[in-house]
């Protein structure tokens, strides 16, 4: 079975200041998804899935799905503000997402096969897709766990110049299984390298050549269950929050300290680069046609 990309793409691009998902990067005006498709095609990708939110359906659908339509299965699910358990409510004054946990279980009942779940507004290089794609399409033990996997990218590597990013901050085994995932949410670049500034005066040095989860991971459709689980619990402590969101990082590392899954981490040998503020885009925009002139991608994908 051809396994499933899942592309993140309902975020609402606050700091960035709009639609960051249908903002033009490549040469030939391509989006940055557009480079993920294309490289999960090339990897043995049967299927994409994009999770959007239903007030820009119509201008996702004409502006992006039909370009590759004929070339691999597209379907779509909707992330919905108001889609929550029984028992709950969205609480008045509440606009932000309820995160990226929230987003996934959005495509239960159009995922039924290995799958990876990627961000729409990540470049991720074609290595890594060629290594997701492998690891998804090898039989996993029946051992009672679940078994998954992601690709890690070093820090240093995915920080902005321009303001602070959120990452899942990773430790693996000597058998380079995941040991854990720590979410940070305000890390800023620094001389020295960087710094999580979560909590005033309690800042977290990093050195910036930590392993990070860019939401790059190989799933099975049972992290179905298990998120919906973790999302239960979290409306119960979080749910008349107005900010807090349900991190699948956050969920993943919580099934590893109960011994309820493993995570192969896996290394690629690209470059990742993202937009996180408007001042980014002019360095992805350099860096894709950087790949272009080298050959790794055509001028024009479609």
């Amino acid at each position: 079975m051809k396994p499933t990309l899942l592309i993140l793409a309902a975020g609402m691009g606050s700091r960035y200041g709009g639609l960051k998902q249908l903002d033009a990067m490549g040469p030939g005006g391509e989006v940055v998804l557009d480079y993920s498709v294309f490289d999960a095609i090339r990897a043995g990708f049967g299927k994409v899935v994009f999770v959007i939110r239903r007030d820009f359906e119509e201008q996702f659908r004409t502006q992006v799905g039909a370009k590759f339509a004929d070339r691999i299965t597209v379907e779509y699910a909707f992330q919905d503000l108001h889609d929550l358990p029984a028992g709950f409510a969205v609480p008045e004054g509440r606009t932000k997402p309820w995160g990226t946990t929230h987003a996934l279980l959005a495509a239960e009942q159009v995922v039924h096969e290995p799958f990876l779940m990627i961000n729409a507004d990540d470049f991720y290089g074609r290595d890594a897709f060629a290594k997701i794609a492998a690891d998804l399409t090898t039989p996993r033990p029946a051992d009672g766990r679940s078994h998954y996997s992601m690709v890690g990218f070093y820090l240093k590597n995915t920080l902005s110049d321009h303001g602070s990013v959120a990452r899942g901050v990773c430790t693996r085994g000597a058998d380079g299984m995941l040991t854990s995932v720590t979410e940070m949410t305000k890390i800023f670049k620094t001389p020295a390298g960087a710094e999580n500034r979560e909590i005033e005066g309690a800042y977290v040095p990093l050195t910036g050549n930590e392993v990070v989860s860019m939401n790059f991971f190989g799933f099975t459709p049972d992290i179905f269950s298990h998120l919906r689980t973790a999302f239960l619990e979290f409306l119960k402590v979080n749910g008349q929050d107005l900010k807090a969101e349900c991190y699948v990082p956050k969920e993943v590392d919580a099934l590893i300290q109960a011994g309820k899954a493993d995570v192969k981490v896996l290394e690629s040998n690209d470059s990742w680069f993202g937009v996180t503020y408007p001042e980014d885009k002019a360095d992805v925009v350099r860096s894709i046609r950087a790949l272009v002139d080298q050959g790794a991608y055509p001028a024009r994908l479609w």
